[in-house]
């Protein structure tokens, strides 16, 4: 299947054009404030917002005389300008600028990703409520456990990343901020309305207080967000992975025609795609450390964190971006093999079925400790039976565990024959799955 993501477009919101552009908006938006506070005329106020321009070569010719990326801006900008030129940048200071810039740019990434996430869990929804009864084993410390449904993990999964959509829901309001407030934060040199009518302008909220940047514990906020989403994608990359392995063999990517495994052994069919995510996680969790370490910084600002926010803001964003739709692509693609499952869900000869067995005891009178006694004692003789090779079933297809449980005459004192059987019924798995489907996806 061919694989589409918008990568391109979540790349474009981090180049250098956009970069400008975005603060270009920005000193054009506090323009407009100081037009509608009256101290720049009309006139003037018009022609910065129909000529203000920049050139990219040209910033970088004069950052190379001036070594500041701001002012090499602001000159650039300037040559496009007359004598109306002074009113730009008026009032301000560079991270007023920059700060606010980057919130837009963070803004836009950001309602990418979320549109990212709302797609991965209309995917998930699909395939969970087609597999939504496909018999499966559940697995503890990777041993069979108890039947489960292919379903019920899906549904874990679109649960786990409504939690995420949630949670960068509210991380879109945390870092939707701007500022222009002055060199310290006093707002000495304009007034308070210009910055609530400057981030009005641009879809904004102004910061209630900052010094001479926006807080970096909202930039702290965001990392995290996406840190923590990544590893929920990865624990399902690692799902993939462990359901393709030659052993398992329940599910695996989908292998297109023409498609080739391994240079040296043409039978191969990997897990590359999961593989690939599982690494990018580990990149997008990387990026929150810095983020974190960033929040610390001296007094009312340094410049600590300009560097490592030109590494890991658009990085994380462009790899979240595309590790989303890879994920997406896998599991809309993902080819299910439920025979496989079934028989991976019989490999232990029923003792997937032991729970039920000692629970039915106590409700006949009999003590938990000689419960557990009974029903142990009937499935390691499996386990050991197993390990000698010896077959699952017997020749009227019964499982090893309900031959040894029926001639248990200790069991048998307690339950009767029908009653042993009716504890290896798959259905008594899955008699709640309607009702935990209703839960996980049903709109509050």
């Amino acid at each position: 299947m061919i694989e589409r993501y918008s990568r391109v477009e979540m790349s474009s919101k981090w180049t250098m054009q956009a970069k400008y552009q975005a603060w270009l908006d920005v000193e054009k938006a506090v323009v407009k404030a100081w037009n509608r506070l009256g101290l720049i005329p009309d006139e003037d106020a018009q022609k910065i917002i129909d000529n203000a321009g920049f050139n990219i070569e040209r910033i970088d010719e004069i950052e190379a005389v001036t070594r500041h990326d701001l002012i090499a801006f602001t000159t650039s900008v300037s040559e496009t300008l007359g004598e109306e030129s002074r009113w730009f940048h008026y009032g301000m200071t560079s991270s007023d600028t920059v700060d606010t810039a980057v919130a837009l740019q963070m803004k836009s990434s950001l309602e990418l990703i979320i549109e990212d996430v709302k797609m991965i869990m209309e995917t998930i929804k699909k395939r969970a409520y087609e597999h939504k009864m496909t018999l499966m084993v559940g697995r503890s410390h990777g041993i069979h456990g108890e039947p489960i449904t292919f379903g019920l993990v899906l549904a874990v999964w679109y649960d786990e990343m409504a939690r995420h959509l949630e949670n960068l829901e509210q991380t879109l309001e945390v870092i939707s901020v701007g500022q222009v407030s002055g060199a310290m934060g006093n707002f000495a040199h304009a007034p308070l309305e210009l910055e609530e009518y400057t981030c009005e302008e641009l879809g904004l909220k102004p910061a209630p207080a900052s010094n001479q940047v926006i807080q970096r514990d909202r930039y702290a906020r965001l990392a995290t967000a996406l840190a923590l989403m990544a590893s929920s994608i990865e624990k399902f990359a690692v799902q993939v992975r462990h359901w393709q392995r030659t052993e398992v063999y329940e599910c695996e990517e989908y292998f297109a025609k023409g498609q080739k495994g391994s240079s040296a052994m043409p039978h191969k069919r990997n897990p590359i795609l999961t593989e690939n995510i599982t690494g990018l996680a580990r990149m997008i969790r990387a990026y929150a450390i810095p983020a974190m370490e960033n929040v610390a910084l001296w007094h009312e600002r340094d410049i600590s964190h300009s560097s490592t926010e030109r590494f890991w803001l658009p990085d994380s964003f462009i790899t979240s971006d595309f590790m989303l739709h890879r994920m997406n692509n896998v599991i809309a693609n993902l080819t299910v093999y439920p025979q496989n499952m079934m028989k991976n869900l019989n490999l232990t000869g029923g003792l997937v079925f032991s729970q039920r067995v000692l629970l039915e005891l106590p409700l006949k009178g009999v003590s938990r400790e000689d419960a557990y006694r009974i029903v142990q004692r009937n499935a390691m003789k499996v386990w050991e039976e197993i390990q000698q090779g010896k077959p699952t079933t017997n020749e009227k297809g019964e499982s090893l565990y309900l031959n040894h449980l029926l001639a248990d005459d200790e069991l048998r004192a307690s339950l009767s024959e029908e009653a042993i059987r009716e504890c290896f019924n798959f259905d008594y798995y899955t008699k709640n799955v309607d009702k935990i489907f209703a839960r996980v996806f049903t709109k509050k």
